[in-house]
């Protein structure tokens, strides 16, 4: 649930002083009208038509930070919970503002980054429940003073963390998240990684607190969970039970990993997106880790994966039209506006406006903020609501693999960057899914969950695609020429072996745990 918790600010005002956020490295080397139109040039010969979007261009937002121009410098200052805009927009966005915002994230391959995310569960050692409110704000107390972190605050409470290009967040059962830095080679994430599990370590063990790498919570109850105060969460916990049946699980029991990756071009978007969503129930299946409910098997080997079946269908899914020969930045934003909204941010406030249009919202027809058009931080913001297995906004979010422990947190961004980031892999997996039909996808989609690699597929086994998926990822990585293969070591082991992490677990439980899922604590403990 990658960047729900964290909804970001773009100002699109030119001012004496210019504040603008962002979640990801999207266009850093954009900090000019003239740049910002060349790059839509680049990007699929664009032009926005709306003034706003060039006067915008001055103040690019760059990674994870909320910066501030004056004379000349960029100062980092603390960010989120997102600012309201500056001044209300007098000037109504155009469709091709939107698709411009999208187009931004544009960038020549030598520019391309890895950005990683992570979840995981806090817990008492002593008793395995989960942390409480007032823990988390001891603990990010304790790693701000000791590690010299930015303390993120939402009225008075703490909510988060933010260091340079780094963030940790709270998902809303309390998940602690690290949202990384975007970073040039997998040694460098996995050494971030490190240095984060390094820094919440020194401070949760003193407090008898541990942290526990799995896809869902394994034993508690959701009404045994604590509710992190933060008002978009408010608001999404009163809407999800109308529009599906799990999405109270997904949103305080599940814990993900996730990998953002750039693209140079609207073709190499739709390219890259393809291969990411052809894909994603792969990746699902090689890491998947949530076979436990409530202290006992779920019949699922990710049950974090199937609980998106029925959390909210209209934002979520596998998103067809992609594969459509109009599949381009304007089809996203086309799908983003029928997305029903969830929230507006105003005057450090979260509005209320589930089920709303955005489309309303352009035409000043919203019935939350009748007469108010939106800005380009409000479309933002509403891009962080919709969660499909494969995310757009100014880079590309795999949101398709379980959370697990440290050396998974590793694989995944390579088994992502070794097909994406290498020309010959990627094409080589658009050859490979060119004649997977829509319904073979969907298929891949509902079963994998349950049956992994072992999931039949044509003539054969998924875990065989997989085979040659992970070999393509291998090669990619090889040809990077940074020495990156040893990340995929626990996913080869994976795929050959057609056993997962999921099932793994299952025999412990089944053997050596006594029908107990008390150990796993201990098993995947960070």
């Amino acid at each position: 649930m990658a960047l729900m918790s964290r909804p970001s600010s773009l100002h699109w005002v030119r001012t004496e002083t210019i504040q603008s956020k962002a979640r990801y490295d999207g266009v850093n080397s954009i900090s000019s009208t003239m740049g910002t139109a060349k790059n839509k040039e680049i990007c699929f010969g664009f032009r926005p038509a709306s003034q706003s979007f060039l006067k915008a261009a001055q103040s690019w937002s760059v990674d994870g930070t909320e910066v501030q121009r004056k004379r000349g410098h960029w100062v980092t200052v603390a960010a989120s919970p997102p600012t309201e805009d500056a001044v209300i927009a007098t000037e109504p966005l155009t469709k091709e503002d939107l698709v411009g915002y999208l187009a931004s994230g544009c960038k020549p391959k030598e520019n391309w980054r890895i950005g990683t995310e992570h979840e995981k569960f806090g817990f008492e050692i002593a008793t395995l429940q989960p942390m409480n409110y007032a823990q988390i704000a001891e603990l990010l107390n304790g790693i701000s003073e000791r590690f010299d972190w930015d303390k993120i605050m939402e009225g008075d409470n703490i909510i988060g963390l933010k260091q340079g290009k780094q963030s940790i967040s709270l998902e809303p059962g309390g998940q602690f998240e690290l949202s990384g830095a975007p970073l040039e080679t997998l040694h460098q994430t996995c050494a971030e990684v490190n240095s984060h599990l390094y820094q919440v370590k020194a401070v949760a063990e003193e407090m008898g607190i541990g942290f526990l790498g799995i896809g869902f919570q394994p034993k508690w109850k959701r009404e045994e969970i604590p509710v992190m105060p933060k008002g978009r969460y408010e608001i999404m916990r009163n809407y999800m039970p109308k529009v599906g049946t799990l999405g109270l699980d997904m949103m305080f029991r599940t814990c993900t990993v996730q990998v953002n990756l750039d693209f140079h071009s609207e073709s190499d978007m739709i390219r890259k997106f393809r291969a990411g969503l052809a894909l994603q129930p792969i990746a699902t299946a090689l890491f998947a880790n949530s076979p436990f409910t409530e202290g006992k098997p779920n019949g699922y080997l990710s049950m974090r994966s199937q609980i998106w079946t029925d959390t909210d269908n209209n934002r979520t899914g596998m998103l067809p039209f992609v594969f459509d020969d109009l599949g381009k930045f304007e089809q996203y934003v086309d799908y983003a506006l029928d997305v029903p909204m969830y929230f507006v941010y105003r005057k450090k406030k979260y509005i209320d406006c589930t089920g709303m249009s955005f489309r309303d919202f352009m035409a000043g027809k919203l019935p939350c903020l009748p007469g108010e058009y939106p800005t380009l931080n409000d479309w933002e913001n509403h891009l962080t609501t919709i969660f499909p297995e494969v995310r757009l906004k100014r880079y590309l979010e795999m949101r398709g693999a379980d959370g697990g422990p440290w050396r998974r947190l590793c694989a995944l961004p390579a088994f992502w960057v070794g097909i994406l980031y290498d020309e010959v892999s990627l094409q080589s997996v658009l050859d490979l899914v060119a004649d997977w039909t829509p319904e073979e996808r969907q298929m891949l989609r509902n079963k994998v969950p349950k049956s992994g690699l072992k999931t039949p597929f044509r003539d054969g086994l998924l875990k065989h695609v997989a085979q040659e998926v992970v070999k393509l990822a291998k090669d990619g990585l090889e040809r990077r020429g940074f020495k990156e293969t040893g990340f995929l070591n626990e996913v080869t082991e994976v795929v050959n072996s057609g056993v997962t992490p999921a099932e793994k677990l299952l025999e412990l439980y089944y053997g050596k745990w006594g029908q107990s899922v008390d150990p796993v604590f201990e098993e995947l403990l960070y």
